[in-house]
């Protein structure tokens, strides 16, 4: 299934002028994550990168652990994608005893929660000697090399973006979905797929810093998260007593630091090096 189709609008009006004008849209498929044939969730999401996805999902959820997944099978239906996953039997009796039935809206983050203490879980801690730190220039460099990561993004106006920058190669993933969860759940499942150290370096997401953003970068491990749009002060409350650096309305070379600004270290010198992403 392509993550995107041609349509061609009824009107595009310039002016005094009016005419048709094709155009690249995304998809947007109902995505159901089974674990052992029961539904976990139903997410409307962009049909590509969805072993990430999967891995991501159940991973920031608390659902299952990477090394608890056994499989994961994409199958099409009429009516979208079910990702039929085997986890291990301690991971399913978790499910069983903590049952989260999910029917979401795109990229819905607490939807089908079924209590406020399941939605307000405290994530882990990222210590504060996490070794990674950051100059204002990596920052800059991060969001100046951002763009070239996004081409369904280029194709369509219409998808979210996120990425993992590593200050000393650059960009090295990034993934995209037209829900803004979903983007960073296919992220940080490619992450772990690929072995790549999630301690090491930022977090770079294209909207705003929710409370559940910040809870799934917590469950991820990386100590810093980069975002494009400005943070809710729960979410900030939530960074600050985790540990968890947030710099945001970042854009060219200006940005804010809202919490643990010591990974942000003006004093050392650029880390200037080429990107090399893994796809």
């Amino acid at each position: 299934m392509d993550s995107w189709r041609k349509i061609r609008s009824i009107a595009r009006h310039t002016g005094n002028t009016a005419a048709e004008r094709e155009r690249q849209l995304p998809e947007e498929v109902a995505i159901a994550l089974s674990c052992n044939g029961s539904t976990q969730a139903v997410m409307m999401g962009t049909p590509a990168d969805l072993r990430d996805f999967a891995t991501g999902f159940l991973m920031t959820e608390g659902i299952a652990q990477p090394d608890e997944i056994e499989s994961i099978e994409p199958v099409e239906t009429e009516l979208g994608i079910d990702l039929q996953i085997r986890v291990t039997e301690e991971a399913a009796s978790r499910l069983a005893i903590r049952r989260r039935s999910m029917a979401g809206p795109v990229g819905c983050g607490l939807c089908g929660i079924e209590s406020l203490e399941a939605a307000m879980h405290v994530p882990p801690l990222i210590p504060r000697n996490a070794a990674c730190r950051l100059t204002p220039g990596d920052v800059s460099r991060a969001m100046a090399q951002l763009p070239t990561f996004q081409p369904l993004h280029d194709a369509t106006r219409a998808v979210h973006g996120a990425a993992f920058f590593d200050p000393r190669q650059g960009i090295i993933l990034a993934r995209e979905d037209v829900g803004r969860h979903n983007a960073l759940d296919k992220l940080i499942g490619a992450m772990v797929l690929s072995g790549t150290d999630r301690t090491g370096g930022a977090i770079v997401i294209t909207s705003r810093v929710s409370i559940d953003m910040v809870q799934k970068v917590l469950r991820c491990g990386t100590p810093i998260l980069i975002a494009t749009s400005s943070p809710t002060a729960s979410a900030l409350d939530l960074a600050k007593r985790n540990g968890l650096t947030v710099v945001a309305l970042a854009r060219g070379d200006q940005f804010e630091i809202f919490t643990h600004p010591h990974r942000i270290d003006p004093s050392q010198a650029d880390n200037e090096g080429p990107s090399h992403a893994v796809r």
